[in-house]
């Protein structure tokens, strides 16, 4: 007894419901007696724990989901029907079937027996069409699931024009009386045909069977079996009708030359069928209508006139797919594996596993909800492409998903070759309202792109209390930082509403990215974007960056070896698989240094196409065009040049220039000087190449260095000018030329003085 009533309260502190039970699976117990007094104790007090634990999840759930539903009241605009949520409205979706079964099967009734309905059939005609027409009115408030997004449509402007595109007109002349319009028109008989319109009221019946067979607390065989009786039922009953209507329809003098009014039963005769009461010409109908379609043998109907033969005729034909429709289905019952019988199983299994693990009713109807989902959305399509080549489902994959991963902002700058790969390795994903898409503090396996749908972002519950919720844009990302760098989640993002998103794994996004890892540095950019400092350290420093790091430096040192190589194919290659041409190697050399060094002229052209910085530095200051013109590669030093490189910003000139001055290379310094190096740069003891060149006596590269702008009031850390240092070594020659120069270079200075003046004047 105590056992029993712990199951009872576990099953209602759980929130088991009680159509679940059927699947609920009850605890084995020993024969023999085992549970001594503590370990009773024991079990209770774990059992405590677990009903505490999930009473607590539960009430956070609860809440978010009060928060919700107030938001979705204060954003909705207007009365809208929510149809899986509105009890009164599902409670007249149930009255107003029952009047869809019963103007269905009335309505080839009324056109076969009725010429002109009684005054107490017509009352009720008359009360089931003003019962339509109130569902008219209500299906334009009536929200709906867009067929792409599965995403519940509560904007009326849609719905309205949704209807009115689709069943409007048909319901709305289904509602119309024409059984008085047949009589106000002088009875006419083509007025009567518009009866037919009523039929599409059968589709509501369809709709209803449909739902009966997901329902897994209805037995899928009985339910199956009473679908199959119901459409055998109906076309035998329609198509009795249609029988008698042919008969009724030649004058009553030629009564006799139809299959009724020649038939003979025994010593019944139906000559005056018109005259036997309503029933009986009801049942012959239909017997004659149920044995045909059965095919028996005996007692098919017997046509008499040509109209009669053309009927039946295309009612045979008709019977023949029928049959094969029921015995088709018949047999599948019995041999099962159809979508909707593995449906049910999944859901039975799921809900076994939940009531033995009494996971709690907000969890389990999270569960049925997602699995429903499964199976009314196009969320399994893929299982479809399996058999297709790769080469195909990468086309379908990338015509589907890649003009929406152009738009995730994550992928901003990135390369096509890089959005492609994305694309085909995408699937998508639906999340019904109030599911968790990342939690706050845990690592994600997966990447997410909003594609459809209304997603939050929280930080904490004190947020989701206050109604603080950030609301996610669409094409954003969701578990970006935790997916690429391996840090924790800084927020719980959850749905507001069904949501359609695109997922991409964990180790496939990486081996994406380490592929096209100059894309992966675009992507690193992209999410450093509008972050926190201390986020922004994390993601410096993570795993992933430090493998893009090591891939570029990788790439930079093979485009080096090419490009000292000569190898112009091997560049080429690097390039098209994102090589960097601005990386530089250890020494701090691009593929432009060494190709300039080496004097390879056709590599220093394809790397200038390819807009390559002509300026960079290597770790010693020198540019490319330094290193072309030390090597005397003058056509190199000229394209150079010409694509913009300059001297201006090597570091340490002073040291360059006064090396070539001790080396007395003439030539380098004047390919130094004619490049726009500046010639009174000074070295580590603020000597310029001239003071060098002066002491030394180097006459020519004196000459050069005056020529070309070296100044003579220049001085070094003692103090000392060009003109001393040649006066010490007493080349005379050399003194009168830097004496002329400096009282050159004081003219210049005066008349630039004097200009000055005059523009301040």
């Amino acid at each position: 007894m105590l056992h029993k009533n712990n199951t009872r309260d576990s099953n209602e502190s759980a929130g088991v419901d009680d159509d679940d039970q059927d699947f609920q699976i009850e605890d084995l117990q020993d024969s023999t007696s085992r549970s001594s007094s503590s370990s009773s104790w024991k079990y209770m007090f774990r059992f405590k724990l677990l009903r505490n634990y999930y009473s607590r999840q539960e009430d956070s759930i609860s809440t978010y989901s009060n928060t919700l539903d107030q938001t979705r009241r204060d954003h909705s605009h207007g009365f809208i029907i929510h149809p899986q949520n509105s009890r009164w409205y599902i409670a007249w979706t149930h009255f107003i079937l029952i009047w869809a079964v019963y103007s269905s099967f009335f309505t080839p009734l009324e056109f076969a027996f009725f010429r002109g309905l009684p005054e107490n059939l017509f009352l009720l005609n008359i009360a089931g069409q003003f019962t339509f027409l109130i569902d008219i009115i209500l299906s334009f408030f009536v929200g709906f699931r867009d067929p792409h997004s599965h995403c519940m449509v509560d904007d009326r402007t849609r719905i309205a024009i949704r209807y009115l595109k689709s069943r409007f007109p048909v319901d709305l002349l289904g509602c119309l009386p024409w059984d008085a319009i047949y009589k106000a028109c002088g009875r006419k008989e083509p007025v009567r045909y518009m009866l037919w319109i009523r039929l599409s009221r059968a589709l509501r019946v369809t709709e209803f069977f449909e739902k009966l067979e997901k329902d897994i607390r209805i037995n899928y065989l009985f339910t199956r079996i009473i679908k199959l009786f119901v459409v055998e039922l109906y076309c035998t009953h329609t198509a009795a009708c249609v029988f008698y209507y042919l008969a009724t329809t030649l004058p009553p003098s030629e009564e006799g030359n139809t299959w009724i009014g020649s038939l003979q039963l025994g010593d019944y005769s139906y000559e005056n069928f018109r005259h036997i009461d309503l029933w009986t010409r009801y049942i012959t109908a239909l017997y004659f209508a149920v044995v045909t379609m059965a095919t028996v043998g005996y007692g098919e109907i017997h046509a008499v006139n040509t109209r009669e033969m053309i009927f039946v005729m295309v009612y045979v034909s008709f019977d023949m797919i029928l049959g094969a429709y029921l015995l088709g289905n018949m047999t599948a019952l019995i041999v099962k594996g159809s979508k909707t019988e593995k449906f049910r199983d999944k859901m039975g299994e799921l809900i076994k596993y939940m009531n033995k693990n009494k996971l709690g009713k907000n969890i389990s109807q999270e569960i049925k909800g997602h699995v429903r989902l499964q199976y009314e959305s196009s969320y399994t399509d893929a299982a479809a492409l399996r058999d297709l080549p790769l080469a195909l489902r990468a086309k379908i994959s990338n015509k589907l998903y890649e003009p929406y991963v152009r738009e995730v902002p994550l992928f901003k700058g990135c390369s096509d070759e890089f959005i492609k790969k994305v694309a085909i390795n995408v699937h998508e994903e639906y999340f019904l309202p109030g599911e968790v898409i990342v939690e706050e503090g845990s690592n994600s396996d997966h990447l997410y792109f909003l594609y459809d749908g209304k997603l939050d972002g929280v930080r904490n519950h004190e947020e989701t209390r206050l109604g603080h919720v950030p609301s996610i844009q669409i094409y954003s990302s969701i578990g970006d930082v935790s997916v690429l760098c391996d840090i924790p989640e800084p927020r719980t993002v959850q749905t507001t509403e069904l949501s359609k998103l695109l997922r991409i794994d964990k180790q496939a996004l990486t081996e994406i990215i380490e592929t096209y890892f100059s894309d992966g540095r675009t992507v690193i950019d992209n999410l450093l974007e509008g972050r926190e400092d201390n986020l922004r350290n994390k993601i410096s420093e993570s795993t992933m960056v430090v493998r893009i790091e090591k891939r570029e430096m990788e790439s930079a040192t093979r485009l080096n070896f090419a490009a000292n190589d000569g190898d112009l194919r091997a560049l080429r290659r690097l390039f098209e698989a994102g090589a960097d041409p601005n990386k530089t190697d250890y020494n701090g050399q691009s593929p432009l240094h060494r190709a300039a060094s080496n004097g390879h002229e056709d590599i220093v052209r394809f790397l200038i196409e390819r807009k390559v910085d002509v300026n960079l530095r290597d770790d010693s200051g020198k540019t490319a065009l330094f290193e072309a013109i030390k090597n005397g590669h003058d056509s190199i030093s000229s394209a150079l040049a010409e694509a913009g490189a300059t001297l201006s910003t090597v570091e340490n000139a002073g040291n360059l220039l006064c090396e070539a001055v001790a080396r007395k290379e003439f030539g380098f310094l004047t390919r130094l000087l004619a490049n726009g190096i500046n010639p009174n740069s000074k070295n580590y003891d603020l000597r310029t190449p001239l003071h060098l060149a002066a002491s030394q006596g180097s006459y020519a590269e004196c000459v050069l260095l005056v020529e070309t702008g070296a100044s003579v009031f220049a001085t070094d850390r003692w103090g000392r000018t060009p003109v001393d240092e040649a006066r010490v070594g007493g080349n005379r020659e050399l003194v009168k030329l830097l004496e002329d120069a400096k009282l050159m270079q004081m003219s210049q200075f005066s008349c630039c003085y004097q200009n000055q003046e005059k523009i301040m004047d």
